[in-house]
């Protein structure tokens, strides 16, 4: 019997979230703990958690625009975010490092995916590491260009994948 279950965020889960993203990302790369709340309060739909067995493995949170511009930091804020815009932005694709290996990501990306198409979404945007651009490809995500941004002083890759109409 399986365990995993996927809900939207709320405010409590913004410190379990936090200690997730800072031990998954280099640097200055992990968002703050007042991005991640303000992330949760503004556009909880798009703040896509996965549990194991009650327990927070891992996440996907995101914003939406209608245009995106993926250098764009205040963005990470939220600035300028919609949630009626068709364009969805994402921030963070992370599992918690002593649960990775195990598909969580996959799983994630597939839900994420199947509800923004639910929203009626159009597209959504990502920025990876190259190492990564590969398994997005493999996820249907199409590689854009090079990323202007360099966010936590890396080198970033645009990549988008359209959306079926729901």
């Amino acid at each position: 019997m399986s365990t995993l279950r996927f809900r939207n965020a709320v405010p409590s889960d913004a410190v379990r979230c936090h200690e997730i993203e800072s031990s998954a990302y280099e640097g200055d790369e992990a968002a703050t703990l007042a991005k991640i709340k303000t992330r949760i309060a503004q556009y909880p739909q798009g703040f896509l958690i996965l549990e194991d067995a009650g327990h927070i493995v891992g996440f996907i949170n995101s914003g939406c625009a209608q245009e995106v511009v993926m250098s764009d930091e205040a963005f990470k804020e939220l600035v300028g975010h919609s949630a009626e815009a068709p364009n969805v932005v994402i921030m963070s694709v992370v599992v918690d490092t002593a649960q990775q290996g195990k598909g969580y990501s996959k799983l994630l990306m597939r839900e994420f995916v199947q509800r923004m198409t639910a929203l009626h979404k159009e597209t959504i945007h990502l920025m990876c590491k190259e190492r990564h651009v590969p398994l997005y490809e493999r996820m249907g995500y199409r590689y854009v260009k090079p990323s202007p941004s360099d966010h936590g002083g890396m080198a970033w890759h645009e990549m988008v994948m359209d959306l079926p109409k729901a």
